[in-house]
């Protein structure tokens, strides 16, 4: 089994965050969240990877490299110009003529069961299944009408109101798809091509069986500034399955530091015995943390960060490298990559502070 993992898009609903890394890149817990990705694939034995690449590739590629580290073996595929997303696999399309493969969104965040997935693709014998869920936004996504017996019917990319409430039993499409080689005869090379916006309805229209596997395992798709806070504050509730670096520990009466509950604490970290810390938290590798610094909340601090003394964080997002000040206060914010946030300074409610970001 083989599979791409499509990173092409550049990001816009992901702004500021996206203008200087490419949106797969974007850390999730102090991990891009593309590595999430690598590691489902993985934990289902699917090792020979390739990714499609287009906006900033080489931080990608000098990132993953040969993917050896993870245990699987990765390719990549440049785009000079965004070809869609099946005309990124047309492009690729050497990589799956041996047989059935996998397609995945490398910007989103799931535990979607792949064994049970193929399983179910292989009994169906259909030309495709997409991977649906049940989701209260739908206007968002596109959503897949299907039948008693799974087969899907037709498909609306992001529809109308009228679209959705006009007796349509369905789900979402999650951007997870199991493919067979036939379906890239069907897809024009070097011309932008999309699978839900025109491959699928032309297999339809063409009478090939395409499935609708539905899911209830985590998924969320890291598309805006609001999905971005929820997959940490669902990762840190234990709401979605990953490996959360760093060592996991009690905090509190019976721990080394004042507050409660249990935080990850990376290695080479220094934090003062007057510090605050109320789970759920994550503090990246080599951090400093400073006296009577209070960090409460869904907060992530990212490697190498600096919090001084007598700061305030709650429900933040930090990432590496940055500088909190003395006596700071921030609540509900996204600091940035080499960010410096001096003294005194208080930011509340979703404020986005840009560092230097990659280069």
């Amino acid at each position: 089994m083989r599979a791409i993992v499509m990173c092409g898009g550049i990001g816009t609903r992901l702004r500021p965050l996206t203008y200087t890394i490419p949106k797969p890149m974007v850390p999730v817990a102090n991990k891009p969240v593309l590595e999430y990705t690598i590691e489902l694939l993985r934990s289902h034995g699917i090792k020979d990877i390739i990714m499609n690449l287009h906006f900033k590739p080489k931080i990608i590629k000098n990132y993953f490299r040969n993917g050896e580290q993870w245990g699987v073996n990765i390719t990549y595929s440049f785009e000079r110009k965004p070809w869609g997303t099946a005309g990124g696999v047309k492009k690729a399309e050497d990589f799956f003529k041996k047989g059935t493969f996998l397609v995945m969104s490398g910007d989103g965040l799931a535990n979607t069961n792949l064994t049970k997935l193929l399983k179910f693709h292989k009994q169906k014998a259909g030309i495709g299944t997409i991977v649906l869920k049940e989701v209260s936004a739908r206007l968002e996504y596109g959503i897949a009408a299907v039948s008693k017996g799974g087969e899907i019917s037709h498909f609306l990319e992001k529809p109308g109101w009228g679209e959705v409430f006009h007796g349509m039993a369905g789900g979402i499409n999650t951007g997870i798809y199991v493919l067979e080689p036939e379906v890239l005869k069907y897809i024009p090379r070097n011309k932008e091509f999309d699978f839900a916006k025109n491959l699928f309805p032309l297999l339809l229209k063409k009478k090939k069986k395409i499935y609708g596997y539905y899911t209830t395992d985590y998924w969320c798709d890291i598309g805006n500034l609001l999905q971005y806070r929820m997959a940490h504050k669902d990762i840190l509730e234990g709401k979605v399955r990953v490996k959360i670096g760093g060592t996991r520990r009690w905090v509190g009466i019976s721990g080394k530091f004042g507050g409660r509950g249990q935080a990850w604490i990376g290695e080479g970290c220094e934090i003062d015995s007057s510090a605050f810390l109320s789970s759920p938290l994550i503090i990246g590798k080599n951090c400093r943390v400073k006296k009577n610094v209070k960090i409460s909340g869904a907060t992530v601090l990212g490697n190498n960060s600096f919090v001084d003394e007598g700061a305030i964080l709650q429900d933040c997002i930090i990432w590496d490298d940055a500088y909190i000040g003395k006596g700071v206060r921030i609540k509900n914010c996204i600091i940035g990559k080499n960010a410096r946030v001096i003294e005194s300074i208080s930011m509340f409610d979703g404020i986005v502070q840009l560092g230097g970001g990659e280069k």
